[in-house]
């Protein structure tokens, strides 16, 4: 069921229908991050079939306005391995929300539609229960470092995947019992 969301917007777990307009995002978000000079998403990482999975296993998400998708992410709960061995350490160690694969469509950049779009994630753990958000980026993207600092996180160290090192961040929703 999709929740509403600020300006028309509503966030909504993909279906297979929404594959072909996520990919097209993507490759524009692979794009954006090559033309800024980082090697992020410069490895076949991500990939149409990535994508699929995150939808057939109920991890894909997508912010839309009316019929367009203006972004989407993939979100797990409790599940990135990668997340145990950090060279730092956590906030907390219970339950999280994890996302991965944020992007927005280039008709939707510079509105502020990521920042909803992590609200929306928040919205989703919140009604879970869960009150720790943990995410990674490269150390150069610059706009997802940005946003992270705008929204409340705070940087916990350097976790890996494929080999390369990337900044992780958490965010509490809740003080610490």
């Amino acid at each position: 069921m999709p929740s509403n969301s600020t300006h028309g917007f509503h966030f909504r777990k993909a279906t297979p229908a929404d594959l072909e307009p996520i990919w097209v995002i993507l490759q524009h978000a692979i794009e954006r991050r090559r033309l800024e000079g980082s090697n992020q998403w410069q490895d076949g990482y991500p990939n149409p079939t990535g994508i699929g999975n995150d939808i057939e296993h109920g991890h894909g998400y997508v912010l839309t306005e009316g019929e367009a998708i203006a972004g989407y992410c993939a979100i797990l709960v409790n599940d990135e391995a990668a997340y145990a061995d950090i060279q730092g350490k956590w906030l907390s160690n219970g339950d999280f929300v994890v996302y991965h694969r944020v992007a927005l469509s280039p008709n939707y950049l510079g509105k502020g539609l990521a920042a909803v779009l992590l609200a929306e994630i928040e919205k989703f753990a919140m009604g879970r229960k869960i009150y720790s958000l943990k995410a990674d980026t490269n150390f150069d993207n610059k706009p997802m470092l940005h946003l992270f600092e705008k929204m409340g996180y705070v940087y916990c160290g350097e976790v890996f995947f494929r080999g390369a090192p990337r900044k992780a961040f958490e965010k509490l929703l809740r003080p610490i019992d």
